[in-house]
């Protein structure tokens, strides 16, 4: 899972907290000193997906397309690395000793069997939590932090 995945959560998180406002890709990377050219990838990405919607001209910015409760984290590792499996069997069983070139090693391999058992049940969690509920552990774990990300794009220009 590459970087991209973890900005375009916290940015996700905080545009909860400054709803109904575009923010530009300069500031919402300013927020946490990343790279512009990076993080505007994946928020282009996001937009794609319908979790971000995207404005142009001087007001012009990011927000979010739908509401928090109904973007899961799955919704954004999707958006931002792609639909694809994370693990790949290559069958690498019908090269070794005693490997049959007519077999499915992707069905009969144990080891390709544990890993998607594995990312099925990694993406049913992943499916399971929404921007929402990240947002509301946030609140209650750290509950200053929605008012001081608010302050920070109230007042901090870039």
């Amino acid at each position: 899972m590459n970087e991209g995945v973890e900005w375009a959560l916290h940015t996700c998180v905080n545009l909860c907290w400054i709803p109904g406002q575009s923010v530009t890709a300069a500031r919402l990377a300013a927020f946490y000193d990343l790279p512009t050219a990076y993080l505007n990838k994946q928020l282009q990405a996001l937009a794609r997906a319908g979790i971000l919607m995207s404005t142009t001209g001087p007001r012009g910015g990011f927000q979010l397309a739908r509401p928090p409760e109904k973007i899961t984290l799955l919704d954004v590792v999707v958006a931002i690395d792609g639909p694809e499996d994370a693990f790949r069997c290559q069958e690498i069983l019908r090269s070794g000793p005693g490997g049959q070139a007519r077999t499915n090693y992707r069905k009969t391999c144990l080891i390709s069997h544990s890993m998607r058992q594995a990312e099925m049940t990694w993406r049913k969690e992943l499916s399971s939590q929404s921007i929402a509920d990240i947002v509301q552990s946030v609140e209650h774990s750290f509950p200053k932090t929605p008012e001081d990300t608010r302050h920070w794009f109230d007042t901090i220009r870039t």
